[in-house]
């Protein structure tokens, strides 16, 4: 089993110093991987439900606190890093230009070595995506589409597309990724992003628990278009009892985040943002397990 940690670009890691402790002392404990989020905006009193908490509002209604670009401050952390892999979880795809996207992640995974894993959703507010100028309705069909075209930048030789959003011939983009692609983990806690993460993605990883109902869905859909479930790689939230782990192992999950900063919704290991210390506890404590 394979520990992340997760929510790395929020709450005290905002601060480039703490970022720097936390990814440098996860990467000495032994965790594989370092995961981020994004909103790029929070309009203030938004109406679209986020659907991950009961009263529909995120970090208990909350619209400002500060959230760093996950690619810029994965790109930071990287400087100062050697071994651990470095995530978005998630990055809101169609809310992006995916060409740009495949240079800015192709770029971050040859400079650091092709430690990146690329983690993407499709979004559920409607008023980020007005903000930014991006279509909400087709956003499902985008994501699909431009994940097809970064795949096409990333390992063509002469990469051309010809989609109903993207359209290029032989257009270069360079350097190509360190690890020949980026695998690309499908978010999402329903069956229409489990299906998407066995349709076309590397992996899964839904945004609460180990729904197996999920997990068995992803798997029976990518054998329905022709591709190995076994390929798939099954990333969940760390169980509250420890003693879970086993059986979660049982269903596939090779990966477990750890929270590291507050965020609604959750049972966090740190319950201060301006605790300076309890994240090497955390650490401690989940390099032993």
């Amino acid at each position: 089993m394979k520990f992340g940690l997760r929510y790395c670009n929020t709450g005290p890691y905002v601060d480039p110093a703490k970022a720097i402790e936390l990814v440098q002392a996860g990467e000495a404990a032994g965790f594989e991987s370092a995961w981020t989020i994004e909103h790029t905006v929070v309009p203030a009193n938004y109406s679209s439900p986020y659907p991950y908490s009961d009263d529909g509002k995120m970090a208990g209604g909350v619209d400002d606190l500060p959230l760093p670009d996950p690619l810029v401050w994965m790109s930071f952390v990287a400087g100062v890093t050697s071994t651990i892999r470095l995530g978005t979880a998630i990055l809101i795809l169609p809310q992006h230009n995916p060409v740009i996207t495949a240079k800015q992640v192709a770029t971050l995974d040859h400079l650091s070595g092709g430690r990146i894993e690329l983690g993407i959703g499709v979004g559920w507010m409607r008023e980020e995506f007005d903000a930014i100028g991006a279509p909400f309705d087709d956003r499902g069909a985008r994501t699909d589409e431009y994940v097809a075209v970064m795949r096409e930048l990333w390992t063509a030789d002469k990469p051309t597309f010809h989609g109903a959003f993207v359209d290029f011939d032989d257009t270069y983009c360079r350097p190509q990724p360190a690890q020949g692609t980026v695998p690309i983990i499908i978010g999402g806690d329903s069956k229409v992003a489990a299906r998407r993460a066995g349709r076309l993605g590397d992996g899964y990883f839904p945004a609460r628990g180990a729904p197996k109902e999920l997990f068995d869905l992803a798997r029976s859909t990518a054998e329905e278009h022709g591709r190995d479930p076994d390929r798939l790689e099954f990333t969940a939230a760390v169980p509250d009892d420890l003693d879970d782990i086993p059986a979660l192992a049982s269903l596939g999950i090779t990966r477990l985040a750890v929270p590291v900063s507050p965020v609604a919704g959750l049972t966090t290991v740190i319950q201060s943002p301006d605790d300076a210390t309890a994240w090497a506890d955390t650490i401690e404590r989940y390099a032993d397990v």
